[in-house]
């Protein structure tokens, strides 16, 4: 049996498992797919671990998306743009950073709106999660694309890291400037940890309320927060980041093995979970 994992700290929480192994069962894969709860100073020791006679492939979440890059032997276009990794293919004992994360986000804006754009886009956050949303806006032809963070000065060095990679069409604005600066957006994502507990907003709702009718707005959590809660009831479109999270991982299954996953039915184990785990 053929395993794959998650590389990350914390991984407990993750619905990865129950994705995957689901598509491993329908494709008929003899694999299994585990967690890899993984230090800092323990992630250099764990990827060279990585046997590629027994181990179908790898993912990589927070924290070590970018401290993952140097201990890749090479690394895709995609990842060199994002400027991040989530996906190790291995083959012939060569690990290959890959990255899916703008994949999943382009998916996501399908299911939404045919992935087309009503306007510019707005990121709230500079972490890790907006690296891969922007490089899939200016993509999916925003524009512009523009990245708020309280602490400016994180997305000014987000900005200046992506257009080194040759992402155009990215600037920064100060978090005040926000009420001012919405009436035209036509994609509104919360890439922020704001709202992955409790009902606390990534922004006021007064800010909210001046969101054009058109705008789609799509936060990253995988859950039903304050947010999408509030926009839904002013009548936008709006979803979490479940669609991301399966498209993500059904690019990365198809990078592994050459095959088109089931995502029909990677999402129906994503949702029986929550419900489970909700009950």
């Amino acid at each position: 049996m053929k395993r794959a994992a998650l590389i990350g700290d914390p991984v407990t929480h993750s619905l990865s498992p129950v994705m995957h192994n689901a598509a491993f069962a329908a494709m008929g894969i003899d694999a299994t797919y585990e967690l890899w709860p993984t230090s800092l100073a323990e992630l250099p020791g764990r990827v060279r671990s990585i046997d590629p006679r027994g181990i179908l492939g790898v993912n990589v979440t927070v924290p070590h998306k970018q401290a993952v890059m140097p201990l890749c032997d090479d690394l895709s276009e995609t990842a060199r743009r994002i400027g991040a990794v989530n996906t190790l293919i291995l083959n012939d004992g060569w690990i290959t950073g890959d990255n899916t994360d703008a994949y999943g986000f382009t998916r996501t804006l399908y299911t939404v709106r045919d992935g087309s754009l009503a306007g510019n886009a707005l990121i709230l956050g500079a972490g890790g999660a907006a690296r891969g949303v922007a490089v899939a806006l200016v993509e999916a032809g925003a524009p512009a694309v523009t990245i708020v963070n309280r602490t400016r000065s994180r997305a000014d060095a987000l900005v200046e890291t992506l257009r080194d990679a040759g992402v155009a069409g990215i600037g920064a604005l100060d978090w005040d400037a926000l009420p001012r600066s919405v009436g035209d957006v036509g994609v509104f994502v919360n890439a922020t940890s704001i709202g992955w507990h409790g009902d606390e907003m990534p922004v006021e709702r007064h800010v909210i309320d001046v969101l054009n009718p058109e705008c789609v707005v799509i936060d990253l959590t995988y859950r039903d927060t304050a947010l999408l809660r509030t926009v839904r009831e002013r009548g936008l479109v709006a979803t979490d980041g479940l669609p991301m999270l399966i498209h993500q991982g059904a690019r990365a299954l198809e990078l592994w093995t050459g095959r088109q996953p089931p995502v029909d039915v990677m999402t129906r184990a994503v949702l029986d979970e929550q419900a489970r785990r909700a009950a």
